[in-house]
């Protein structure tokens, strides 16, 4: 192991005197995903809040037909708009986000009794207006509603009679579950920050040397390629790791400033989660630094080593996708999945539900497993004595 030593404080001292891996490693990797997080909930959620508070502006088209309706929704916090000529092309343009179109016939089937009919035109596809149109739904769903029951009223029927069945919600979501939404992609940010602590430093003892001519009289010494792969391995790490504790510690900073409060949440950011997803991240870090080593000992130069590593950094984000947008339940067997383990045990972690030990174990050990494998194979590139040679 003397040897392994010897090369990890060559790497280690030598990124200390690389503004770039200190920049990268010990600043831009641990602050740019808390900092991205802060600005972003507190944009939304102030938008949100602040829209919730003022007026709903709409146009109205054929206010004059309900004039009744008109005045219960601006109680309600309506604005009343001019109407365009054609409502449906101005959503289409973005010319306007929402319009209300009142029947033609909404007069005389409201006299009647029957169900008077009026639109609300919006987009879809544009996720800004759909908090907008929920509001404006539930205003004119409220309006029915109470309207329903004086009809029945008048008839001498209860309300009760059009409601034979209430339906009752409980919702048993906690608020550190309902907080662990806004923290979807929280765990991919914590890979991400792994990566980029490692990245210059594995693409610099590699490629960087290679291309500075200085791997060749390193591999020249009479020392075991695998000593000299794990000296640069071990420097990586503990980079990576370091960036990582950082990350994690802004992290927890940062949850002290997020809005939940305001949205009936809570964070499940403090000791407990440091305790825990560090000792769950750390085999994590082992497998991404030797990937890196490999990659990079199949560049010419650093600026290929550069597009391949940001090629590979896309990869974890699989994982976070496909928490997202598919309803996935943790099964034993997805915790033995590299990537996809881990930030299912962040997930739990974020929702302050308890992570079995089996789980963790499981997830640690394949996710070793499959770092000595990679170890092994970027050892054979190493044993190759094309690596040292700049072509």
């Amino acid at each position: 192991m003397s040897p392994a030593w010897v090369v990890y404080w060559k790497e280690v001292r030598e990124s200390l005197r690389d503004r770039r891996v200190l920049m990268n490693s010990l600043l831009l990797g641990p602050l740019l995903g808390p900092i991205l997080f802060l600005v972003m909930m507190r944009l939304i959620v102030g938008r949100e809040l602040e829209k919730a508070e003022q007026p709903l502006p709409v146009v109205v088209i054929g206010a004059e037909r309900a004039p009744e309706l008109i005045d219960a929704l601006r109680q309600m916090g309506l604005e009343v708009k001019p109407a365009v000529a054609d409502p449906e092309q101005a959503v289409r343009e973005q010319r306007i986000d929402l319009a209300l179109r009142v029947a033609a016939d909404f007069g005389a089937a409201w006299r009647a009794g029957r169900p008077a009919e009026v639109e609300i035109i919006y987009d879809s596809s544009r996720r800004e207006g759909g908090s907008d149109v929920d509001r404006l739904r539930g205003m004119l769903e409220g309006y029915s509603h109470r309207n329903g029951s004086l009809r029945l009223l008048a008839r001498g029927l209860s309300p009760g009679v059009a409601s034979p069945l209430v339906v009752s919600n409980r919702d048993t979501a906690t608020p550190q579950a309902r907080g662990a939404l806004l923290f979807a992609m929280l765990p991919y940010m914590l890979v991400l920050t792994i990566f980029i602590g490692g990245l210059w430093l594995a693409i610099d003892s590699t490629a960087g040397e290679r291309e500075r001519q200085s791997l060749e009289p390193l591999l020249a010494n009479p020392v075991p390629r695998d000593r000299i792969l794990l000296g640069k391995l071990m420097a990586t790490a503990s980079f990576s790791t370091a960036s990582l504790a950082l990350g994690l510690l802004a992290f927890l900073v940062v949850g002290q400033f997020m809005p939940t409060e305001q949205l009936g949440m809570s964070l499940a950011l403090g000791p407990h989660f440091l305790a825990v997803a560090l000792p769950v991240l750390v085999p994590l870090v082992l497998l991404l630094c030797i990937g890196q080593i490999l990659i990079a000992a199949f560049a010419r130069s650093v600026r290929e080593a550069q597009t391949y590593l940001g090629l590979a950094q896309l990869v974890p984000i699989i994982p976070s996708i496909i928490l997202s947008v598919l309803p996935v339940k943790a099964k034993l067997w997805m915790y033995a999945v590299p990537l996809l383990g881990q930030q299912l045990s962040i997930m739990r972690l974020l929702r302050a539900e308890p992570v079995q030990p089996v789980a963790l174990a499981l997830s640690a050990a394949v996710t070793l497993l499959a770092a000595l494998l990679v170890f092994l194979v970027t050892r054979r590139v190493y044993e190759s004595e094309r690596l040292a040679v700049a072509t």
